[in-house]
């Protein structure tokens, strides 16, 4: 697997203007390609899926985005324009654990903690929040992931201690790599309404058929099978195994329509099949 792993957010029609929106509010960034389903950006060298899937699922905090940034000029102009009409979780402050932070949830519902981090090699870091009935799994799911992925390692784990607002042992931050990226996880005992869903799901590209059959087998592991390449593993996340070449084949002005109606009515993908639409 030579592409990396990448977000994807479910939009109700809003994907080209969210995009265009965080291409404005990020440096680096831009929009790679379009279609009325998908929107493909780019923010700091992460690649982002805007999809046009409509009303049906709504994006939440479970899986928000770690923005470092490098001053406070940098951090208080990217709050001012995230959390403009949103929603602030924790207002940007000065906390024990960073001189400069603030989470906030945006328009279009996408959730940001923002915090100074000068020299961070990767500017946006997705973060997995278990709450619920997941709460206490975030070990065993990074572990899980880890073991899936290469080039994938545990980088630290920090666990709650006793006398602080969350269950003993339970972690409180963790940071680990899958094919070479950083990501984030925390857990949450507390009572909150929202777990993990299809809002905001990974897409994992595959070069060949090989490489679909086996991450399609690892994360149903205990998890179940939907449609168009989607699948949930036993934890909740959403992901889509999908092969690199799917954007090019959908695309084609000969055969995308045909393309479409294969991706329609599969469950995991079928490249051979898709090829010869």
């Amino acid at each position: 697997m030579k592409g990396k792993l990448y977000p994807c957010l479910w939009f109700d029609g809003k994907a080209r203007e969210a995009a265009t929106y965080y291409s404005s509010v990020f440096e680096n960034s831009k929009i790679i390609s379009e279609n009325p389903i998908v929107v493909m950006f780019e923010l700091e060298g992460i690649q982002f899926m805007g999809l046009n899937g409509g009303p049906q699922f709504k994006i939440n905090p479970s899986i928000s985005f770690f923005v470092f940034c490098d001053s406070a000029k940098d951090i208080e102009n990217k709050w001012k324009h995230l959390s403009a009409d949103g929603s602030v979780m924790m207002p940007l402050d000065k906390y024990p654990w960073n001189e400069k932070y603030g989470w906030c949830q945006d328009k279009f519902g996408v959730n940001w903690q923002l915090m100074m981090s000068p020299g961070n090699e990767q500017k946006i870091v997705p973060s997995f929040m278990f709450t619920q009935q997941q709460s206490g799994k975030a070990e065993e799911a990074i572990n899980f992931y880890t073991s899936i992925f290469r080039n994938s390692k545990v980088e630290m784990i920090s666990r709650y201690e006793k006398g602080e607002p969350d269950i003993e042992g339970h972690i409180k931050h963790a940071r680990f790599t899958l094919n070479g990226q950083s990501f984030a996880a925390m857990e949450s005992s507390g009572p909150h309404a929202f777990t993990f869903n299809e809002g905001l799901s990974v897409v994992v590209p595959c070069d060949n058929q090989e490489e679909i059959d086996y991450y399609w087998n690892k994360l149903t592991e205990g998890g179940k099978e939907s449609q168009c390449g989607w699948l949930k593993d036993k934890f909740g996340v959403s992901w889509q195994i999908v092969p690199a070449i799917l954007g090019k084949l959908m695309s084609d002005p000969v055969k995308g329509k045909r393309v479409m109606d294969v991706v329609m009515k599969s469950v995991k993908f079928n490249i051979e099949e898709l090829e010869n639409a």
